[in-house]
């Protein structure tokens, strides 16, 4: 007897079904990937959006509490064989720094101003040794600059502290942003008012001509417009995230608001 002949088909997969398979599974990665490209861009955007906040908070922080000490000690404790130990005026400014030549605020000063300020204090009262310093913030380019030096009674404080000045919050668009304003009033239509920069340092009063129960906005004009009538400031940080938003394009920004309330006297 003749046994029976022929192959049995083998079972398996034609070359379209592995075509097929193929594509679905460079699909589902495709799309894995894209979405963990996504998530990772996000990522990165947060974190140098809380990083760039941590940031201004810290600053914000000690720029309050310069102005708060600004003016200690008064010129009560005046010594005249070390002048160094007061503060002539809890804000320093140019030209002409002595309080025997007034100056007014956003006129013809160089400081104090809406992104340049000079504090005159005591940082560390406790230390025996410790003198009076001035102490600036300006705003350069996107950059807000810490500078310290020491009181040098017959010195210019602009001209002592700039050389001073280091990198203190990066990324402050308070200046900037504007010149990019449809692109920022876009985003956050409520942070530039106008389109006009918004001021880091704004200026209360006392006013000894006609007191008042609180200080009110520095006066344009007049006696009591003088950095010595300085006695609070408001201090506003816009900083921008170093990465745009992942999914717009557009800037990340942040708006900080800060009072100092200088308590010391000015006599």
């Amino acid at each position: 007897m003749k046994g029976a002949s022929g192959r049995s088909r083998e079972a398996g997969f034609t070359l379209i079904e592995l075509l097929v398979a193929l594509g679905i599974f460079l699909l589902v990665c495709g799309a894995a990937f894209t979405l963990l490209g996504s998530s990772q861009q996000r990522y990165q955007t947060e974190s140098q959006m809380l990083t760039s906040f941590q940031e201004a908070r810290l600053g914000l922080d000690q720029i309050v509490r310069d102005v708060n000490d600004a003016g200690y000690p008064p010129p009560s404790f005046f010594d005249s064989s070390r002048p160094d130990k007061s503060a002539s005026s809890p804000f320093g400014w140019s030209p002409g720094y002595t309080v025997l030549i007034p100056c007014s605020i956003g006129i013809n000063c160089i400081s104090p101003g809406d992104f340049d300020i000079i504090i005159e204090t005591n940082p560390t009262p406790l230390d025996p040794s410790s003198k009076v310093q001035w102490i600036r913030y300006q705003l350069v380019g996107t950059t807000l600059m810490r500078g310290q030096a020491d009181k040098i009674p017959s010195d210019d404080p602009v001209w002592d502290t700039s050389s001073k000045l280091v990198p203190f919050v990066q990324n402050v668009v308070n200046n900037v942003c504007p010149a990019q304003i449809s692109q920022c009033q876009t985003a956050y239509p409520g942070l530039f008012p106008g389109g006009n920069p918004v001021p880091i340092f704004a200026y209360t009063c006392d006013t000894p001509t006609a007191p008042q129960p609180q200080p009110p906005p520095c006066p344009s004009a007049g006696a009591d417009n003088s950095p010595a009538n300085i006695r609070g400031v408001t201090v506003t940080l816009i900083v921008a995230a170093a990465l745009p938003d992942a999914t717009t394009g557009e800037p990340r920004l942040v708006q900080l608001s800060g009072r100092g309330r200088r308590i010391n006297p000015n006599k």
